[in-house]
């Protein structure tokens, strides 16, 4: 049986660590591994010469060099979803807490300790008209970004009484089965900013949403309404955010990510990156990262990749080893496999191709052992990436 070496980074949950079982030597101190589970902390795939995955225990994979990683043919996986149920939860608390102003209550009730029943009944009843705030119930959500965690938001909008727009330019299918019937999605983002007394951004951090909450986003949106972002921080412009909050264009913003310039301004609520940071929440990304990454470094299969295709398999019972070849997608590569495997007196049990437009990835069950030459000419070919042996057969 084969050791696969695997690296941990940041505090991983132990539930999911015990996942990885006999053949994996786990621990925060491999130098050179196979396999990486990490949280927050930045990976540089250059830096592993024999690493083959990334699992990242959460869903943005921005912390991790995805385009190297492609290049060099290393799977790079993430759990979405696994931690949406936390981020709603945190997310409605935050919204709760701003509009009904508690947060300047819970500090005005602390400034009352020493005083005597009396004195703070006085002051209670002199003062609580002050934090006066609003219902949810009625007010118009608009939800961007309609993956796990913003159909989550979106569904918790309905059960609080909202009137619930979602947005979202490539939604996936699964996602939106999820919507509540009574969430209306648009394919207009304007409408939704026009339409919306609070909107919720959601999306991934990349090329296309950094800076996307700039001047020209928040022109937009409802006059008076209040903006959430609990996706990345640097998807929403700060400066841009605090001239529409004194302006009065924003009524306040709720985030997750604290900054020197957000901190400073009274009409913004901060919370300290807690999204995903619930017991709950860490069981659930480490247990479905080692999963993944098992999976894949056993058998070659893969579900949510952010790099790779979607390719599950199940060795047959006359597999003797399986060849992963990692290829750029481009035609003929599965009839130039199949001719030197073929060529070689090697019989193939079965044969799996997915592409995703970018990498080819082929699964090829063989019957009998394939000999390092044959490797050898294939990886000979300029567009395969990198190859793998895995034994059927331990």
């Amino acid at each position: 049986m084969e050791l696969y070496r695997i690296k941990t980074i940041n505090r991983i949950a132990e539930e999911g660590l015990t996942l990885f079982g006999p053949g994996f030597q786990v621990g925060p101190d491999e130098v050179n591994p196979h396999g990486i589970v990490v949280r927050s902390s930045q990976v540089d795939t250059d830096d592993y010469p024999d690493l083959l995955a990334v699992a990242r225990a959460g869903a943005g994979v921005n912390n991790i060099t995805v385009e190297k990683a492609t290049e060099n043919g290393i799977c790079v996986f993430n759990t979405p979803g696994a931690n949406a149920n936390a981020v709603a939860e945190l997310l409605f608390a935050m919204l709760g807490i701003m509009m009904r102003h508690i947060h300047q209550g819970v500090e005005f009730c602390n400034e009352l300790a020493g005083l005597d029943d009396a004195a703070i009944n006085e002051q209670v009843e002199s003062r609580k008209a002050s934090f006066r705030g609003v219902e949810l119930a009625g007010k118009t959500l608009g939800v961007v970004g309609a993956g796990k965690i913003g159909v989550m938001v979106a569904n918790g909008g309905v059960q609080r009484q909202m009137n619930v727009l979602a947005f979202d330019p490539f939604p996936a299918l699964e996602n939106i089965h999820a919507l509540s019937y009574d969430v209306k999605l648009s394919r207009n983002l304007a409408s939704v900013l026009q339409q919306s007394d609070i909107v919720s951004i959601h999306v991934p951090l990349n090329n296309k949403t950094q800076g996307l909450v700039n001047s020209d986003f928040i022109a937009g949106m409802r006059p008076g309404a209040t903006l959430i972002n609990f996706s990345r921080g640097e998807i929403v412009e700060d400066e841009a955010v605090l001239q529409a909050l004194d302006a009065g264009k924003l009524d306040g913003y709720i985030t997750d990510f604290p900054n020197h310039k957000n901190l400073a301004h009274p009409r913004t609520l901060t919370s300290p990156h807690l999204g995903a940071s619930t017991e709950e929440s860490e069981e659930n990304c480490a247990c479905l990262a080692v999963s993944e990454l098992k999976d894949y470094l056993e058998y070659g299969t893969i579900s949510r990749s952010v790099n790779f295709p979607t390719v599950e398999s199940i060795p047959s019972g006359s597999c003797h080893a399986r060849l992963i070849m990692i290829n750029r997608d481009i035609p003929g590569m599965i009839g130039f496999a199949s001719n030197i495997i073929g060529t070689n007196g090697i019989n193939i049990a079965s044969y799996m191709n997915e592409s995703n437009g970018l990498i080819g990835y082929n699964i090829i069950d063989v019957e009998s052992v394939v000999p390092h030459d044959v490797i050898a000419q294939i990886e000979a070919h300029p567009d395969v990436i990198r190859t793998r042996i895995i034994s059927c057969h331990n």
